[in-house]
């Protein structure tokens, strides 16, 4: 690792600070919080952890995507971006490892960590134990799996340990579920793979919608209601199966039984949990 000590961040260093970004009602900063790495899960987290209502903590951003993290600065006076990697994690307490694990050790091998500094790994498939091992003296390692929306406060977000710095940074932006062993982390890691598929489900229902003659946003918008909706209804009725629900929706000799008799004929289901276990072992290297 490289060694020698590092001047922290301020406004007179490296730190570039749109003086036009929003304003921030003068509230007290809670920590500072250092990215490394600026993609589009960073986006959406520093997007979820600056908009207004309680606390909003300082946060440094990596300037490696350059675009991005200009862009969040400008919107929120709490973000600034600094001059290097190394930069950013001299000026915050607490880490995150937003990075994509092809690259992650190349990245990690080269910054100093320091004893104390809190560090969430973002980074899917790499443990504690290997995440250690790169980030030394640093000794409290986190892992988490926010999704896109939080930037909208939205997400549920697995978090191991369930207590301790991930789970009170991530708190305001949705809904913790504290994993207590760490390989059910890739469970969870596993389901969000379905995302792109259900977008696709969604889709190929507003694209037959069109093709009989509902103009094309108002197919889009209509589908897209029908989901929130059911999605919605899964929340609220939190103590039944989700296969209790699906039974409530197909009354007998009707339109839904039909469509889920045929799709279950058909073996889409069947496929479904094949592709999941797939995804499984390209994560673990096991059956789940």
């Amino acid at each position: 690792m490289l060694s020698g000590s590092r001047a922290p961040l301020n406004n007179r260093n490296v730190l570039w600070r749109n003086p036009q970004a929003l304003p921030c009602d003068n509230e007290e900063h809670s920590m500072t919080v250092g990215f490394i790495g600026t993609g589009a899960i960073t986006a959406a987290v520093v997007t979820g952890l600056s908009s207004e209502g309680g606390p909003r903590p300082d946060i440094r951003l990596s300037p490696r995507n350059a675009a991005t993290a200009a862009d969040l600065a400008r919107r929120f006076d709490n973000v600034a971006v600094g001059g290097s990697n190394q930069e950013v994690l001299d000026g915050a307490e607490t880490v995150v490892l937003a990075v994509r694990p092809q690259v992650a050790e190349e990245v990690l091998s080269a910054l100093d960590f320091r004893g104390g500094q809190k560090v969430v790994s973002l980074i899917a498939g790499f443990p504690v134990s290997r995440i250690a091992g790169l980030v030394a003296p640093a000794a409290e390692i986190w892992r988490a799996i926010p999704l896109p929306s939080v930037a909208q406060r939205r997400s549920p977000i697995a978090v191991h340990p369930p207590r301790g710095a991930a789970a009170e940074l991530f708190g305001p932006l949705g809904k913790i579920f504290g994993i207590e062993e760490e390989h059910l982390l890739n469970v969870c890691s596993t389901a969000t793979s379905t995302m792109a598929a259900y977008f696709g489900f969604v889709g190929s229902v507003a694209s037959w919608m069109a093709r009989q003659g509902i103009p094309e946003q108002q197919a889009r918008e209509y589908t897209a209601r029908m989901f929130a909706g059911l999605a919605d209804a899964g929340l609220e009725a939190s103590g039944r199966s989700f296969e209790d629900l699906a039974e409530a929706h197909a009354t007998p000799g009707g339109l839904n039984e039909q469509v889920l008799c045929d799709v279950t004929a058909a073996g889409v289901f069947d496929t479904f949990a094949e592709a999941l276990e797939r995804v499984h072992w390209r994560a673990t290297g096991k059956k789940g």
